[in-house]
């Protein structure tokens, strides 16, 4: 059992590595075009410690790079295909990275064109490849020589937070620390090589590239994505590459759900945690009565999660399970949750050990949780999400479950009010936004929550003009300025 990510491209076979839409390429493809590139990166200057970025979205050339990276000792930065221009200069000037790897064009952006415009910003960056493949033989010898110095303790990558609480910060881990981790992992929700494993978390944030990824390799198993815009599509390619376990965010498949083809498909994965695009028998009638996973980047992705996949009993609606294997966790008084472990990360890149953990080696996660009496934990919300009214602390995740209970999706935060610290304010996602009953709605809530919970404030908006950063989360801030309107 290897504990690197080069070691596990040994003896690679045509078993599938990866699907994705149109494109296939299977471990032992994958272990020759990656030798390729090593070779390049080679010729280069690239060797153990080099500071190699990729710009990709999923798919075969992100794993190309990454294990052309990897394989010669070079640390993976890879970077989201969402980052704006100011954005993407900001982390290359972070990352300290040398080589940048990186597709021509996605969709609407020309990354060519882009890193064009700030290459000359980045006094670390030496060579940038667009759609680079290698020689047409890989340099074997080379390769070889440098991969048979990489080991466990060696940094694989430093992966980016989404920045939704603050500018986005390079998250350290090493090769031994990511692949024992998604071992645990695949072990506790029964990941295995016959499993082809669908999932649309991003291959540049930790879910897609550690419990996707790297979780699918360490399982010799067979991850399927997609980039379709269309939504039939994306249903085309479950129907035929049938997956048998679903990993992701719900929000990313709603699309999925809505499209009129969705009873009429034959679809078959029954694992997972993306219920709509699961087989019809296996999705539940409530899935608050399913363990939910809180993951973070810190933690190298899962840090809670449960293995049972059936309804649990009511009162234990809305948890998250209990710790993976190889974290320690403490509650603080204040409800945050606090873990440590060897699979948490080394550190931050460019920040001090200090700014990072506690003088006991405590990770402070900033979020707020609950543990019951049989050890299951309950995400609350963000520390610095509570709203503080009139003296009495509310949890935006709790007034958005009774919400949700109603029929509405939406986003509660707290608006500053004089009288009161703060109002619980609520912003409807509902399609079209005329229609809505706020009265109607407020006292429904008040037959779910106690009075001071129930929102003040409504506003709607539709579901294409919801606020989001480039990441992908909602936007707070823009959040708070619909009611300004």
């Amino acid at each position: 059992m290897s504990d690197t990510l080069p070691g596990l491209l040994h003896g690679g076979t045509d078993h599938p590595l990866l699907i994705c839409d149109d494109e296939r390429i299977s471990y032992a493809e994958a272990e020759f075009r990656s030798a390729r590139l090593a070779g390049e990166l080679v010729a280069v200057g690239a060797g153990k410690g080099t500071h190699v970025g990729l710009l990709y979205p999923n798919g075969v050339d992100f794993v190309v790079a990454m294990l052309a990276a990897a394989r010669i000792g070079a640390v993976v930065v890879p970077f989201s295909t969402f980052l704006t221009t100011t954005e993407l200069r900001s982390q290359l000037l972070d990352s300290d990275v040398e080589i940048m790897l990186s597709a021509n064009h996605f969709r609407n952006h020309d990354y060519a064109v882009r890193l064009s415009e700030i290459v000359n910003d980045a006094p670390c960056l030496r060579h940038v490849l667009v759609e680079p493949s290698g020689p047409a033989e890989p340099d074997r010898a080379g390769v070889t020589a440098l991969q048979s110095d990489v080991d466990a303790s060696d940094v694989l990558a430093i992966i980016y937070t989404s920045g939704s609480t603050g500018a986005p910060k390079g998250v350290v881990h090493t090769h031994g620390a990511l692949l024992a981790h998604q071992r645990n992992l695949n072990e506790i929700r029964g990941l295995t090589a016959a499993d082809r494993l669908f999932c649309n978390s991003p291959f540049f944030w930790i879910g897609g590239f550690a419990f996707g990824l790297l979780a699918t390799m360490a399982a010799g198993a067979t991850l399927i994505c997609s980039n379709a815009t269309e939504a039939e599509a994306t249903l085309d390619l479950l129907e035929t590459a049938k997956p048998t376990i679903t990993n992701g965010f719900i929000a990313g498949i709603a699309h999925l759900a809505r499209h009129p083809s969705l009873p009429d498909r034959k679809l078959t994965a029954r694992r997972g945690n993306l219920y709509p695009i699961m087989a019809p028998d296996c999705r539940p009638a409530d899935p608050e009565l399913r363990h939910n996973m809180l993951g973070m980047t810190e933690t190298g992705s899962v840090v809670l999660i449960d293995g049972d996949d059936s309804d649990q009993p009511e009162h234990r609606r809305g948890s998250y399970g209990r710790p993976a294997p190889g974290f320690e966790t403490k509650v603080l008084p204040t409800g945050e949750l606090c873990v440590r472990g060897p699979y948490l990360m080394q550190g931050y890149h460019g920040r001090n050990r200090e700014d990072c953990f506690d003088a006991d080696g405590w990770l402070h996660t900033g979020d707020l949780v609950r543990v019951d009496d049989d050890g299951y934990f309950y995400f609350l919300g963000r520390a610095g999400s509570m709203i503080k009214t009139a003296g009495a602390n509310v949890t935006p995740g709790e007034v958005e479950k009774a919400l949700a209970a109603l029929g509405y999706s939406a986003h509660v935060l707290g608006l500053p009010d004089i009288e009161r610290g703060q109002i619980v304010a609520a912003v409807v996602v509902t399609d079209p936004p005329t229609g809505f009953d706020q009265e109607a709605v407020r006292r429904a809530l008040r037959l779910r929550l106690s009075a001071y919970k129930v929102p003040r404030r409504f506003a709607t908006v539709r579901r294409e003009e919801l606020p989001v950063l480039s990441s992908g989360k909602v936007d707070t801030t823009a959040l708070a300025g619909l009611f300004d309107a």
